[in-house]
């Protein structure tokens, strides 16, 4: 990733680059091994301001050899906050924080949950299974790791009371949050247990900032989607988030994505420059389109409300998680967020993409109902451009002709929005707006 003439060193020309391998090998050294090799595998860059990636790399321990997990911060403005719980190594003009996973500086909490056998130990202490647990009675799975932010880990348990049908284990998932988001994930998980709504119940809360929580009924609507049967109908969709309780409006508001669509464009015009004349202009188009509508919403939203959020079963939803973003807004954002995420499944076969094309055709006409449709669009074509900074992030192999794809969609989302219908020279979305 280059900077631009004059802009500050955010760290990412070191860090996304082979400059790193001395800093890497200096990490790894320091902690008694030696590096074999190492490949970028997440970016989270804010240009002009910081860059951390990870690096999934092979050591030589004096143990033996490892793959592992490492981790790097930088900065514009040099080590704060929690940087000194990592490493710090400087070569004169700047500090570079620099952690082994799980030791992530800004999850205090990953070190104990990411262990088996530490991890059993906080299961027994809050009695999650009603036994005393060892590390073999476990296995831990990493769902998503986004350094410095949070981490999700799948835990599956065989045998006692809860397990499932035929010896099939009990599922839990352990959340490992920052100390300053771990408190409003709490509150808003016990809100909607205390409304019922399905939503996952916390079996344990830690001072580290760790949440135990029971798995959902039900299997998610990703994977539904390609389902011969339709997974749920878009009026139950709506009905669970009218169903959200009002008193989730009195929280902490979250900006809607519209409003920082042009930092999500600088951070995929700092990987792909060829794109800046598209994406400034999408950025001014949405902006335009968007002008006079109501920013502040009152509404109970989910506020990241997507296909991967929601479980279902028998043709209807049975659960809905990662509700850490509840809070006031409008329903038009939560829509659009689907509406985006379901314009930017990747990787699809013939069969795949006829499949959501389908379910598309059958929601869409309800969400235009119970919003403005034009609203919904440009909504939606924001949050795919923050979506565009995801293949490059996660290091996807075909991350550029993927990014590329998603700027065209959400081109095609705001033509749609007035009435156009453009063909760009990645073709039409196969999905119909």
């Amino acid at each position: 990733m280059a900077i631009a003439p004059g802009a500050p060193d955010d760290g990412s020309t070191l860090l996304t680059s082979a400059a790193v391998d001395d800093l890497l090998r200096a990490a790894v050294g320091h902690a008694g091994g030696e590096l074999l090799s190492w490949r970028m595998d997440h970016v989270d860059a804010r240009p002009g301001h910081s860059t951390t990636v990870t690096y999934a790399a092979a050591v030589q321990w004096p143990t033996g050899r490892r793959s592992e997990l490492l981790g790097a911060s930088a900065r514009t403005s040099g080590p704060r906050g929690n940087d000194d719980r990592a490493v710090l190594f400087g070569d004169g003009e700047r500090a570079v924080a620099v952690w082994l996973y799980p030791n992530d500086p800004d999850l205090p909490g990953l070190a104990r949950a990411a262990v088996a056998d530490r991890l059993a130990e906080l299961f027994t202490e809050h009695d999650v299974a009603g036994r005393p647990l060892r590390g073999r009675d476990l296995r831990l799975e990493v769902v998503s790791y986004r350094p410095r932010r949070r981490a999700v880990l799948r835990v599956l348990l065989h045998g006692g009371s809860g397990a499932g049908p035929r010896g099939a284990p009990t599922t839990y998932y352990v959340k490992v949050l920052r100390e300053s988001s771990f408190g409003p994930a709490l509150e808003r998980h016990q809100l909607l247990s205390r409304a019922g709504i399905c939503a996952p119940e916390v079996l344990a809360a830690t001072r580290d900032c760790v949440l135990v929580l029971r798995a959902v009924e039900g299997r998610p609507l990703a994977a539904a989607l390609f389902d011969e049967a339709v997974p749920c109908t878009a009026e139950d969709l709506v009905a669970l988030l009218d169903s959200l309780p009002v008193t989730a409006a009195a929280l902490a508001p979250r900006p809607p994505w519209a409003e920082a669509v042009a930092a999500y464009a600088q951070t995929v015009e700092a990987v792909l420059p060829e794109l800046a004349p598209r994406l400034r202009r999408l950025c001014g188009e949405i902006t335009a389109g968007l002008a006079g509508t109501s920013r502040d919403g009152r509404e109970a939203t989910h506020g990241d409300f997507h296909e991967g959020q929601l479980f279902v079963a028998g043709g209807r939803v049975t659960g809905l998680i990662d509700v850490d973003t509840v809070g006031p807004g409008r329903r038009v954002d939560d829509l659009g967020c689907l509406l985006a995420h379901l314009s930017t499944v990747q990787r699809m076969s013939v069969e795949q993409t006829a499949s959501l094309a389908r379910l598309v055709r059958l929601w869409l006409p309800v969400f235009d109902r119970r919003v403005d449709p034009a609203e919904l669009r440009l909504r939606a074509a924001a949050v795919v451009v923050s979506l565009a900074t995801g293949p490059y992030r996660g290091q996807e192999p075909a991350w550029r002709a993927e990014t590329v794809a998603m700027v065209g969609t959400a081109e095609s989302l705001v033509a749609s929005a007035s009435g156009r219908l453009v063909r760009t020279s990645e073709g039409y979305s196969p999905l119909s707006f």
